[in-house]
């Protein structure tokens, strides 16, 4: 995966290659699905939800530059993965998912795995995680109609956030930088997502 599909799109943050390469992805999956795991596609993981594609992981993780010092906040915690990923490369994940069901099974692979430095809750993503702001970064796993101003908020001085912005089913995935007191949003590459379900979202 990491090979073939990651590393000649240019992911070259070895940060990022080294978690891609060490999470097991399979685990995320239903177990009918284990044998697609790893192949160039998102998967459904029940709920309407989709497990992202490994390329697209990959990007936005890179896209947020960690060093490994970082507090980062994940809107959209879904099946888990991508958090696993982000755990492995910085200090504490904060996730947050609207779905029982979804948060309950990504808490067990978590512990199964011992990614103790996950801490999660269910909750309306879009208002962020206020008691625990700032955050070094912010990630955002749906697409949305604008970028929500609770997360612009508690996102810290410097921060990065990625996040996909635009219609139902196609956006833009957007990096928004904020760094002396000022915020600059760049457009990484187009992409589809599920919709961003809260108050600041659909």
């Amino acid at each position: 995966m990491v090979d073939e599909q990651i590393i000649p799109r240019g992911i070259t943050d070895t940060r990022v290659l080294d978690a891609m390469a060490t999470v097991p992805r399979h685990l995320f999956v239903e177990d009918a699905m284990a044998a697609n795991a790893y192949g160039d596609f998102p998967l459904p993981i029940g709920s309407g939800q989709t497990i992202s594609q490994p390329y697209i992981v990959a990007l936005m993780t890179q896209a947020l530059q960690l060093k490994g010092d970082e507090r980062v906040l994940e809107i959209g915690t879904g099946s888990g993965y991508q958090a696993a990923v982000l755990s492995r490369i910085c200090e504490k994940v904060y996730t947050v998912e609207r779905i029982d069901g979804l948060l309950g099974k990504a808490r067990r692979i978590f512990d199964k795995l011992r990614y103790h430095n996950i801490i999660s809750r269910i909750d309306d993503g879009t208002t962020g995680w206020e008691d625990e702001a700032p955050f070094d970064a912010i990630i955002v796993t749906a697409g949305g109609p604008y970028i929500p101003q609770p997360l612009l908020d508690q996102l810290a001085d410097p921060g990065r956030m990625i996040i996909p912005v635009g219609e139902h089913g196609y956006q833009e995935l957007k990096l928004v930088v904020k760094e002396d007191g000022e915020v600059k949003t760049f457009t990484v590459e187009y992409v589809r997502f599920v919709d961003l379900i809260g108050t600041h979202g659909w």
